[in-house]
């Protein structure tokens, strides 16, 4: 069985961990390879070889450093496939999901290769006369990303490509129920010519979490995962004197008015509440209608009821397992749950069978309606193929709902009204806002952003928020006289 090793100053390594854990194929069961535990040892060897490699690489120009991502780029592309076909593998999802995650993460590398412009300054002649002041944007030192088992590729991208185009080394903890996507990221950064140091990857548990939390010579962390963790993940970080932005959970609402298109409105929720068997941040989760619900009802449970469920690499399969036999449990408990505070089971997805796959982690959709607003299931985040379908009266009721939500990932509206639209669009408290849309992901010229408990910090990745978070300005004042330069 292969056991995974971490990617230290340019080298393949071994963990000094004793323990390892199975990664698992969660549609067969099949061990694929073990992944170590990890050790403070491990990261203290990270951190180390990033120290030295940031030295030399903060004064390589930026114009240079994106030469190496213009590379990236293409090598990216260029194993598209097979990095898409170890992301079904390890986390379940789809062909098509894997390989649209690789296009996100694809355009975070482009973005960041414009560093040489989003990285500029400002500056201001004769603030006083014969004084001048300007502003630099300078790297920080040694990063690192702790991230999730959902979207094994791209969620890093969001944060290493600008990170190191900024002039930083990066070190890469990947989950470590998903952590042959990385590997095979890593086999494609050892093909780059980098400095040695600039991209570490250290495998393992809450233990290397804990000592890239610790660590004194890391600067700054970037983390994607449930609320809980992301507040353990904000608060242990900086109380550290760390920069952090952990990015939580989400309960993501989604509004059908009266007048919205029932045929596209349901295809599109269908997608954003099943795709990625709802293991997502952005996954839609409370279907809200507002007045006459019969039509859109009708078609949702029809829309569920064809989602095809199986081995994420067969094409005619529309959603993939869930992560762990563990979420599955967890998962049909909350369905329970659900009936036992008066919800009604519209589309049952429990038992699921799959021919060849019967050891699978498989829920197929499901769909409750008529849960009480206040009761446990509508405050708690399922991720899993769950709709909770609710209906209410207005839209400023519905409105109001949104706004009553611990989480505010993202909220969405399905209207043809613009004065709707734009009503939703003003007092929706949710960081990412969808009209008409099932899935409101910025692209990377945009901030991810999250509101309330959805969100520790105050930059998010992607884009310029991106630049800021991985540099620290620089304010210069100064001042030339004449008889200081006449010898010239």
């Amino acid at each position: 069985m292969n056991k995974l090793q971490n990617y230290i100053n340019g080298q393949w390594v071994a963990s000094a961990a004793t323990d390892y854990w199975n990664v698992v194929n969660p549609a067969s069961q099949e061990v694929m390879a073990l992944v170590p535990a990890g050790t403070a040892a491990d990261v203290d060897a990270a951190v180390k070889s990033s120290e030295t490699a940031f030295a030399t690489w903060k004064r390589i120009p930026a114009g240079k450093r994106i030469q190496y991502l213009f590379k990236l780029k293409h090598l990216l592309e260029e194993n598209i496939d097979e990095l898409s076909k170890t992301i079904t593998l390890e986390s379940g999802k789809t062909f098509v999901e894997a390989k649209a995650e690789w296009v996100r993460a694809i355009e975070n590398v482009e973005n960041a290769c414009g560093i040489p412009a989003l990285m500029q300054g400002d500056f201001s002649e004769d603030i006083a006369t014969g004084i001048d002041e300007y502003m630099i944007r300078q790297p920080l030192g040694v990063c690192a990303c702790i991230a999730p088992f959902n979207f094994p590729g791209m969620i890093t991208f969001w944060f290493l490509p600008y990170a190191i185009a900024c002039g930083n080394t990066y070190i890469i903890k990947p989950s470590e129920k998903v952590p042959l996507t990385m590997a095979k990221v890593m086999e494609l950064v050892d093909r780059l010519d980098l400095p040695a140091g600039v991209i570490n990857m250290v495998h393992g548990g809450k233990t290397i979490v804990d000592g890239i939390l610790d660590h004194p010579g890391i600067k700054a962390i970037s983390f994607v995962g449930s609320s809980a963790i992301a507040r353990y993940v904000y608060s242990r970080g900086a109380a550290n004197g760390k920069r952090v932005q952990a990015q939580g959970g989400a309960k993501n609402p989604v509004i059908v008015l009266p007048d919205a298109d029932i045929d596209m409105t349901s295809q599109i929720v269908i997608d954003s509440v099943y795709g990625c068997a709802g293991q997502r941040c952005l996954a839609a989760s409370t279907i809200i209608t507002v007045g006459d619900h019969a039509a859109i009802t009708e078609s949702l449970v029809e829309g569920a009821k064809k989602r095809t469920t199986g081995f994420g690499l067969d094409e005619s399969v529309l959603m993939g397992p869930v992560i762990t036999p563990e979420s599955k449990t967890r998962i049909q408990g909350l369905i329970e749950k659900g009936i036992g505070e008066g919800g009604k089971v519209l589309v049952d997805g429990r038992n699921a069978k799959i021919p060849g796959y019967e050891k699978g982690n498989f829920i197929q959709p499901t769909i409750i309606e008529g849960l009480p607003l206040n009761g446990e299931l509508a405050r708690t985040e399922i991720f899993g193929p769950v709709m909770s379908l609710v209906h209410i009266n207005t839209i400023d009721d519905a409105i109001a709902y949104v706004n009553g939500n611990k989480y505010g990932n993202m909220a969405c509206v399905f209207t043809s009204s613009g004065l709707h639209a734009r009503k939703f669009r003003n007092e929706a408290d949710a960081g990412n806002i969808g009209i008409n849309i099932g899935v409101a992901a910025p692209v990377a010229q945009f901030p991810f952003s999250g509101w309330k408990e959805s969100f520790f910090g105050d930059l998010h990745g992607q884009g310029k928020h991106a630049v800021e978070f991985f540099t620290q300005t620089k304010v210069v004042i100064e001042r030339w006289l004449k008889e200081w330069t006449r010898k010239f």
